[in-house]
């Protein structure tokens, strides 16, 4: 792979990560600051995920129909930019409602497309993904610690001003990226359904999904748990980092971990690791030491448990099926799973409280844990 190429996907990864590293850990404290409620944070929340139950599937079959993925990105892009500007003209919950969801039904095309593109472009060297995708993990520790800062030296209306700055910069750099062309593969005759169908496929889904609605209690609340608990929205903004920065490591040892342990093992002990970690969370939040602790999980709970994911969807959906077989996963599992997540989560939060919300979570990944240990084979 030519090295512009690979800067170029890297820096689409830093700054597409960079406006989630500004989205999910303060766009919470804005909801906040206008009056939502928990549930109404929850639903807003959630529609990253619910966007990408159906969405990925309409872009998925566009990009593989007309063998323009990055032109897919780019038109979607634009439109999404758009509709987030609607922002600004109001803050009640139904027209924030109607304004995210626009937003993030056009912006979930840009990640599983690129995804594609850039396991594409890698072939049989998918080990190397981690070492571009690492460059989004870069991305989203600048911007959870800067605009901490900022918003504590402002007001949460600030965060508005810097997504959409990082939405303007990932559909810039969108016109850098250069289309690539799946070889073609025995399975291409196959309808996507057939391999869909397969159990491993069935279990990575199904694992996926619990591990992103573990994940919702943390993206939508961690933030308020930790302000809660008398943290400032710095020192929030520096615990996401850590965990960030740990997420890093393993990106960068990925390879090593591919050569001593297989896929499955990776992603069992992923699955372990998070349970672990989320009830430290939940019960655990008046304790600095235990926090730090709990953060480097990150390495694991999305770290190596997400580069693992994609390299089994990688290997179980080739050729002409890679875009779809991407958008499939992304919106099965990120998509249902994660909506299910920050839905419930909103729900949990003002009935059971933080702690057994956090245990909820912890619950999710080792049911993931059980899913793979039953139905994922040695990959």
């Amino acid at each position: 792979m030519a090295r512009p190429i690979h800067l170029n996907l890297s820096a689409f990864y830093f700054f597409y990560f960079a406006y989630l590293g500004a989205f999910a850990p303060f766009f919470a404290l804005y909801l906040t600051s206008v009056g939502m409620n928990a549930v109404e944070i929850g639903v807003l929340m959630a529609l990253p995920q619910l966007t990408r139950i159906l969405a990925p599937h309409l872009w998925g079959w566009l990009a593989d129909h007309t063998g323009r993925r990055i032109g897919v990105v780019r038109i979607s892009g634009a439109a999404g930019m758009v509709a987030f500007l609607g922002v600004f003209a109001g803050d009640s919950f139904a027209w924030l409602f109607v304004v995210l969801f626009a937003m993030m039904f056009f912006w979930s095309a840009a990640l599983p497309l690129v995804e594609a593109t850039t396991l594409s472009k890698l072939g049989d060297e998918t080990a190397r993904y981690g070492r571009i995708r690492v460059w989004g993990s870069v991305g989203f520790i600048a911007a959870v610690v800067a605009v901490g800062y900022l918003i504590d030296a402002t007001n949460p209306h600030s965060v508005l001003w810097v997504i959409a700055g990082l939405m303007a910069g990932m559909l810039l750099l969108s016109f850098t990226l250069s289309e690539s062309k799946p070889e073609p593969h025995e399975s291409d005759d196959l309808p996507v359904w057939q391999i869909v169908r397969k159990p491993a496929v069935l279990a990575v889904i199904g694992a996926s999904a619990l591990m992103a609605a573990a994940h919702g209690p943390y993206y939508t609340f961690y933030t308020i748990h930790l302000v809660d608990h008398g943290y400032s929205k710095s020192a929030a903004g520096l615990l996401w980092a850590l965990g960030v920065i740990c997420e890093i490591g393993i990106f960068i040892w990925m390879s090593r971990l591919y050569r001593a342990f297989t896929l499955r093992s990776i992603l069992i002990a992923s699955t372990l690791l998070a349970a672990l970690r989320f009830v430290v969370i939940g019960w655990s939040a008046d304790s600095i030491v235990l926090l730090l602790a709990a953060q480097t999980l990150h390495a694991a709970s999305f770290g190596s448990f997400h580069a693992a994911a994609i390299g089994v969807v990688h290997k179980l959906f080739r050729g002409r099926h890679q875009a779809r077989g991407q958008a499939i996963y992304g919106s099965l599992a990120y998509g249902l799973g994660g909506t299910v997540g920050g839905l419930a989560s909103g729900y949990a939060w003002g009935g059971l409280g933080p702690a057994l919300t956090f245990t909820l979570a912890g619950v999710c990944g080792l049911l993931a844990a059980g899913v793979l240990w039953r139905w994922l084979e040695d990959v």
